[in-house]
């Protein structure tokens, strides 16, 4: 290895590190954290993320960066040390408009934030939670000043999950998803609902998360490199593709909460686990982008989850795991009822056809909210009136309302339309998949996940962050981002189930 890459190389390790070790304690206080620990943790991120981010955004990276530009200037644009410096220069740009006072400050009222959100939202109590939203609000707008804007604001926030898109190109997908997705919801709406009785019966906490870790075992999740553990709002995070944990949460009487938001975290995992190692230690070692990252977390989920194939694959583990619960049900009616479609409060909980309408109507309160059209003491109103606007139901409490997602509390405001556009990149993927593996479906049907894992490791996973999301999308599937696959996809899909 050249002698100026080597040492940016050991500068941007120690920045990993600090990073890393911010992500445990982010992770501990989600999972095993007392509830009086919230105002020391806080003042733990905040000194880690103000180091990381001194470090980071110093002149001495700038000084690094300058070396390693001219030595790797005559290696392949693919090359790992080529892209790491290319990488590292425009996330050095941005973070360099942030001063480490308003970074160590913004992680710290972030964390206390999400102690008070937890909180609340078990009381129903948002007027508790409002102020430190509307901290999260101001801190939001502030980055947006730091960074630049020419268009939007929100622009230069969602610039920080899906570098390259802006909020003009997301409101152009969302309104073509937007008028189908509607239609097909109303179409559906006219057809007899399938079975469901059987998923609101007993099912036991252990026997959830026996069944649910299996199937993520069988996916090609590495228990020796991971584990499961319960969360508020489930997640997944990394320290390294060699220690990769994922959270669920569990329900009695309803076993698909627990396993589907297991086998969404393990979509996510799948992806760090198996990004290569020689990125280890660098900003390389992570996902593309949150739309790549939410298209892998929504294919196993759901494409794959809640494919006919691999329901007859699973039907059998889960009747042996549930022998009472699932006696008088057959693999159809599972499939049929995992893929009901019905507008529902919760958008984790949420059917494929209308899960997007919540994403989108998020995506309109974090504008407005943004800009200043929106107070924060106005929200629970108008999350209501979106939600009967776009789902034609309305939230009882401000539990299942406006605090049910734990983004906003932790100051993740830009972050919401990655979970839609994944799902258009989901099937946009998959398609590319069965192209080049007819028998992709039968496989899953036989639970051999290896193959379109290995794909997917080989085209995505193993490159980190190497390229940029437009270079990656036209590497893997030859185009840029394209909801043309996605809308086939439901329509096929759902005009089987519901015999439209």
């Amino acid at each position: 290895m050249a002698n100026d890459v080597k040492r940016l190389k050991a500068h941007l390790a120690e920045v990993y590190d600090l990073e890393c070790a911010g992500s445990v304690l982010g992770w501990d206080q989600q999972t095993q954290m007392p509830p009086g620990g919230g105002a020391q943790r806080a003042n733990v991120l905040s000194t880690l993320s103000r180091l990381a981010h001194h470090r980071f955004a110093s002149r001495a990276t700038e000084r690094l960066l300058d070396a390693a530009e001219s030595e790797v200037a005559s290696l392949p644009d693919d090359h790992d040390d080529r892209c790491l410096v290319r990488h590292t220069r425009r996330e050095y740009e941005r973070s360099r408009k942030l001063p480490d006072a308003f970074v160590a400050a913004w992680t710290q009222d972030a964390t206390l934030s999400n102690e008070v959100w937890r909180v609340a939202r078990k009381a129903n109590d948002f007027a508790a939670f409002a102020p430190h939203l509307a901290k999260m609000v101001e801190y939001a707008r502030r980055a947006a000043d730091y960074y630049g804007w020419e268009a939007h604001p929100y622009d230069a926030l969602l610039e920080g999950y899906e570098p390259g898109m802006t909020s003009a190109d997301v409101e152009r997908v969302f309104a073509g998803l937007r008028t189908e997705q509607v239609a097909l919801a109303r179409a559906i709406a006219e057809q007899p609902s399938p079975r469901v009785d059987f998923l609101s019966r007993e099912y036991p906490l252990e026997a959830q998360r026996r069944v649910g870790l299996a199937v993520a075992e069988a996916f090609g999740y590495d228990l020796s490199r991971g584990r499961l553990d319960i969360a508020p709002h489930p997640f997944e995070t990394s320290f390294g593709r060699d220690d990769v944990r994922i959270t669920t949460r569990y329900s009695l009487d309803e076993p698909t909460e627990s396993l589907y938001a297991t086998w969404h975290e393990t979509g996510h995992a799948l992806y760090e686990q198996n990004i290569a190692p020689e990125l280890a230690r660098t900003p390389l070692s992570g996902g593309c982008s949150l739309v790549f990252h939410e298209s892998q977390s929504r294919m196993w989920e759901n494409i794959v989850g809640r494919s006919r194939g691999f329901c007859e694959y699973a039907f059998p583990l889960l009747q042996d795991a549930f022998p009472d619960a699932l006696a008088d049900v057959t693999p159809d009616d599972w499939y049929r009822g995992v893929n009901r479609v019905r507008p529902s409060l919760i958008r984790v909980e949420a059917d494929e056809v209308t899960y997007n309408l919540h994403v989108m109507l998020r995506f309109d309160l974090e504008r407005a909210l943004v800009e200043g059209r929106l107070s924060v003491a106005d929200l629970p109103n108008a999350w209501r009136a979106k939600m009967e606007e776009y789902l034609g139901v309305t939230p009882p409490d401000d539990r299942d309302g406006v605090m049910q997602d734990s983004h906003w509390s932790g100051g993740s405001i830009g972050y919401f339309p990655t979970y839609a556009l994944g799902n258009v990149m989901a099937a946009q993927i998959y398609e590319t998949v069965t192209r080049q593996r007819p028998a992709l479906e039968e496989e899953i049907g036989r639970g051999e996940f290896s193959g379109l894992r290995d794909w997917l490791t080989e085209a995505i996973y193993r490159h980190g962050r190497k390229f940029t999301p437009r270079e990656l999308a036209l590497k893997v599937n030859g185009a840029p981002l394209d909801s043309a696959p996605y809308l086939r996809y439901l329509k096929r899909k759902y005009t089987e189930i519901y015999n439209l």
